[in-house]
């Protein structure tokens, strides 16, 4: 499965904004870091806030926070948000008519795509952050001891 950049800047943006949720972070701020378009980014930012993952606040000092649930969003449900990640009836039918070679290698693709589905569904913002901070700690760890 491959990601549109939207679903990857929002899932950048969230993990920024849940790794200090008392904090404020501009549009900008999250952009430089990952190398991409304040524009593109505020459009994603406008999504996650429709969904009630992430409220404005205006003004000096003012950006992004998060407002969801860290336990209970999942990197699914925010590239839900995004992209249509489900494979339809009309696209099933489809195979139907095709090769027994091309049936059987939609049905494989298929399954792969569920099997991507499935992870993505189990791992919420709160998952992520904890891989982040034990790579953080095994890169902190390597200098210390290199």
């Amino acid at each position: 499965m491959k990601l549109q950049i939207s679903s990857r800047l929002a899932i950048f943006a969230l993990i920024e904004l849940a790794s200090e949720p008392e904090r404020q972070i501009s549009v900008s701020e999250i952009g430089e870091k990952y190398g991409v378009s304040a524009h593109h980014l505020a459009k994603v930012m406008h999504t996650l806030g429709r969904a009630g993952l992430v409220r404005s606040i205006r003004g000096v000092g003012g950006g992004y926070s998060f407002s969801g649930n860290a336990r209970r969003t999942t990197l699914l449900d925010v590239i839900m948000l995004f992209e249509d990640a489900t494979m339809s009836d009309r696209e099933l039918e489809k195979n139907a008519d095709s090769t027994a070679a091309e049936w059987a290698l939609g049905r494989i693709l298929f399954e792969i795509d569920d099997t991507a589905k499935a992870t993505l569904g189990s791992i919420t913002i709160a998952t992520m952050l904890k891989q982040i901070a034990r790579r953080k700690g095994a890169v902190d760890l390597k200098t210390v001891v290199g």
